[in-house]
């Protein structure tokens, strides 16, 4: 599903956004949903990582975990539901 909402960027954001948009053969509205989701997506990363580092938890434990938000992540842009942890 698809929402249409009013934004404002800079005319040199928008500009870089149509080139990269154009490059990688899409249209800017796909290329800027991209990018919000993989920005979003690193949010969760940081979140998790520091989540990990006040835990203190041990190296298996992160790796684990890394592995469940790989396939998370690989589920999202696959367009599939991300799987339950």
């Amino acid at each position: 599903m698809t929402a249409k909402v009013t934004l404002s960027f800079t005319d040199e954001t928008i500009e870089e956004a149509r080139r990269f948009a154009k490059r990688e053969g899409l249209s800017l509205s796909a290329w800027m949903d991209q990018a919000a989701r993989e920005k979003a997506l690193r949010e969760v990363f940081t979140a998790h990582a520091a989540a990990v580092g006040r835990a203190s938890l041990d190296l298996e434990s992160a790796a684990l975990a890394d592995a469940r938000e790989v396939g998370m992540v690989n589920d999202l842009f696959s367009g599939g539901r991300p799987r339950a942890a």
